[in-house]
Order: C-alpha cells, then structure tokens, then sequence
C-alpha cells in the first residue's frame, strides 16, 4: 500500500446513505485512488435513489483524486438520471464548494449542499455586529461567577484547552490571562467575531491564542488534543446541540473535561413590573424556538452530556444580577437583547408592530428593574461539565 493512501479514506455509512471522504487526497497515480474509487463506485450503484458524498473531512485534493472523483460521479449520473447525488461540502474548506459545484453545473441530478450555511439557523444574527456588545457584556457579567466555576470543573494552570464556539473571543483571553494554559485554541464559523477576537487579543499583547475558522460540527483537529474544552452560550443556538457535542467528546483526551454553559431565559425574572417581564422571556424562548434555536437548554445540559457519552457530570447554576457590580451593566445588556430580538429577530419572524412595542415594553421594565433603587433584576445560567472516560 503506497504511503499517499494512508492520508485518505471512504467509507460508507449505511444508516446516513452517505461515503465520507475524508483526510489529503494527494495521490501520485490513479492507481493509488483503486481502494477509494471502489467504495465511491460500489455504493452510488448499489442505490437508487438519494446518495450522499460527505466532503467536510476532505481537507486537500489535488486533480489526480478530483478527476478520478469526477469520472465516477459523471458516470453514476448518466447511467440512472432519477438517481440523486448530493456533494455535502462546508464553507470551512474554501476550495470545495466551488471545485463541486464546477462539475455539478454539467450533471442535473448532481447537487451540491453547503452544509453548515443550513446547520447554524442563528448565524446570520450571531455574525451581525450589533450582537458584539451582547457577547461582550454578557462575558463581563458572568466572568465573576465563572471563574470560580471553572476551578470546580477542574480549570487550572497548565492545561491544553480549547474555546468551541468563541465568539469574539473575550472568554479566551480571560482564560489566558487567569489560568496560563500551554496551549489555547478558539475557534468559531463566524468571521467576523474572528476578526473582533484577534484585534482584542493584538491589542491585550496576547499573541500565543490560535483563533481559527471552523465548523465546530466537523472539526479539523486530531482526536484527544485538550485538556479542557469549553462551549459556552452555543449549544442553545444550534438545531442539533448532540452533533457538537459529539465533536466537543472526540477532541478532548480521555480524563479531560468538557464544559458548557447555557440557559433558560423565560426565568429572567426583575421586580417591579414582575409580570411584564415573565412575559417577554416566555416570548423570547419561542422567538428563538421558531428560528430552531433553543434558550431554554440549560437545565437539559446533564441529560445531553450523559447521551454524549461524559461522566462525572457536575451541574450548577448562577445567577448574573442587577446586584453584581454595576447595575449599569445588567441594563447595557438587556438593551442590547431588546435592539437583536425585538429590533431583529421578531421583525425577521413578521410578527405585527402591537406584538413588537408591547416586547419591547418588557425588556424596557427590565432595565427599569435594574437600575431602579429598590429594584431586583435576574437572569440564570446553567454550567455543566462532564469527563471523557478513560
């Protein structure tokens, strides 16, 4: 078996009806593509109807393995036309899509799925740059409940750990700065967030941060890297949280930690005007349940780790309050949630302008709560974590 084979493979998953390739398709010669093409071919012409070819581990290709690719899937076009063939790229791979959809311009029934532009329904709020002041807001506020959390989960000086889902990286460099890892890697889909984190982090002289654009339901990193993984505020945004979950498992070293963080928001809670503010927060758990995003995840987290595999699993919960601090700050982030999910979202969603003014009423009552003397404001985390068996 040449070396070149052994960086790639095929294989089929007979559940999914989907041959996922995957690894540096680099081969010197066809005959070096033998074992592939035949698993590519054997599988498209044992179905007829849909099939899937799982590109997003395909991290390189060259032309030899494309045009051996491509001959086998032009062919098993023309033989069945009512057969359907589904490329399944990521935008993480730039080169894929268009490489894909250059073929698939030449063969009807050959389509190509860009996978993760349908896998994150909240994306296109997240990547909006109004949405910074919330991340960064939020990350002040629950930093002092975390970092003594995170001590409990088993964070200390000198672990590899990775950020899933950074965001625009705040979190990270409170990491950094506090506990000293060897390595730490954050990583995100969005770029813009990605490009906030690393002029935050140049301006805070922290160079040794490995931002990296991904897709954090199909990692490009080896199995059991870290020592800690963290995914905070992100598993509630994404339609299937057990596919991240999965991925957060595979990277972590067997004994290591994974933690998360997530919410219930219809228990925001304030005093005065209690009942215009459990309004609202019941209106912004469904607001996000019509976008397939789910605000209400936090007291789910034991359940979702334990089907993931974790043991040792250690919930807690905290509140962030009005009382934390300066009360100012509570206020910024409420008026930063109504401008996204009363200014955005529910406009997004067509809801009717009486509908609009009176949601935005309660998150007005919510501020009023935090800033007024006498007034108590709340609004409630979960944080979990489990251990990946040895």
């Amino acid at each position: 078996m040449s070396r070149s084979l052994l960086s790639f493979s095929a294989e089929f998953n007979d559940v999914n009806q989907e041959i996922l390739l995957s690894g540096r398709m680099r081969p010197q010669t066809v005959q070096e593509m033998a074992s592939a093409a035949e698993v590519i071919r054997r599988n498209l012409d044992g179905h007829s109807n849909t099939v899937y070819v799982n590109t997003r581990r395909l991290t390189h290709i060259n032309m030899t393995a494309f045009n051996c690719i491509a001959e086998i899937l032009s062919s098993a076009c023309k033989a069945d036309r009512q057969r359907k063939i589904v490329i399944v790229t990521s935008s993480v791979i730039a080169w894929s899509a268009p490489l894909f959809k250059t073929l698939a311009s030449d063969e009807p029934n050959l389509l190509v799925e860009i996978y993760d532009s349908a896998f994150y329904p909240g994306q296109t709020f997240v990547e909006d740059e109004s949405f910074i002041p919330i991340l960064r807001t939020q990350t002040k506020m629950t930093w002092r409940h975390e970092r003594e959390i995170l001590g409990r989960h088993g964070l200390r000086d000198g672990l590899a750990i990775a950020d899933i889902c950074c965001g625009i990286g705040d979190f990270a460099t409170l990491i950094k700065r506090h506990f000293n890892p060897t390595r730490l890697l954050a990583l995100d889909h969005s770029r813009k967030s990605l490009e906030y984190a690393r002029r935050v982090a140049a301006d805070f002289g922290l160079t040794s941060i490995e931002y990296t654009y991904g897709d954090a339901s199909q990692m490009l990193l080896a199995d059991n890297q870290f020592d800690f993984v963290t995914c905070r505020h992100s598993l509630q945004i994404f339609d299937r949280p057990d596919v991240l979950l999965r991925e957060l498992y595979r990277i972590c070293k067997p004994g290591g930690r994974v933690y998360i963080t997530n919410e219930k928001n219809s228990h925001c809670l304030g005093e005065p005007h209690s009942e215009s503010i459990r309004w609202t927060y019941d209106q912004v758990a469904r607001l996000f349940s019509h976008f397939d995003m789910d605000v209400e995840m936090g007291p789910k987290s034991r359940r979702l780790l334990t089907d993931a595999g974790f043991d040792a699993i250690q919930v807690e919960t905290f509140m962030v309050t009005n009382l934390d601090g300066d009360p100012r700050d509570f206020a910024n982030m409420i008026e930063a949630w109504e401008n996204v999910y009363a200014g955005q979202m529910a406009v997004r969603r067509g809801d009717p302008p009486d509908f609009i003014r009176r949601f935005r009423q309660g998150f007005k009552d919510h501020v009023l709560a935090a800033l007024h003397p006498k007034g108590y404001a709340g609004w409630p985390i979960w944080a979990a974590s489990g251990r990946k068996p040895y």
